[in-house]
């Protein structure tokens, strides 16, 4: 169950989740470029979105799976990796996206923004990482006091 909370976890800290047929679209438009193994897909979708996705294993893989099943890609066992390939049917249908003007699957859960929100909190996830490393205990509790600070000052601007 940890595992699940982690992988929730991880899609959100990069901007969110996406609905299950924009994970869908999303794939079939990482795979238009070439085969790739589910980890080499998620760093695809990573950096096309620029940043603001960063699809779990828990959406990559059953999502995989049901295109397979759906015969739009196809897997074959490389180098100790599943590398997923699509077929004539997934890239008709990765064309008929593109040919209908689509736009890609992160761009509608996202707009600028929040985009630059998003990096103000990577930012600052950064900055409390690098801190929880290096500092000491005086420097820690500092941080509490500022982060417990800010976020009850978010929560005052959303009452407004």
């Amino acid at each position: 169950m940890r595992h699940n909370r982690s992988e929730r976890d991880s899609e959100r800290s990069s901007g969110g989740r996406l609905r299950h047929g924009e994970v869908r679209a999303a794939i079939l438009t990482a795979l238009a470029s070439g085969p790739a193994h589910g980890y080499e897909l998620g760093l695809r979708l990573e950096r096309a979105s620029g940043g603001a996705w960063r699809p779990s294993p828990g959406s990559i893989y059953p999502t995989l799976q049901a295109l397979a099943d759906e015969d739009f890609v196809t897997s074959v066992e490389r180098d100790g990796k599943r590398i997923y390939t699509l077929t004539r049917d997934g890239e008709r249908e990765a064309a008929a996206r593109v040919k209908r003007g689509e736009e890609t699957p992160w761009t509608s859960a996202y707009d600028e923004r929040s985009g630059a929100l998003r990096e103000a909190v990577h930012a600052l996830k950064g900055a409390a990482r690098q801190l929880a490393a290096e500092g000491s205990a005086q420097q820690r509790d500092e941080a509490i006091t500022i982060l417990t600070e800010a976020r009850k000052r978010l929560y005052e601007i959303l009452a407004r």
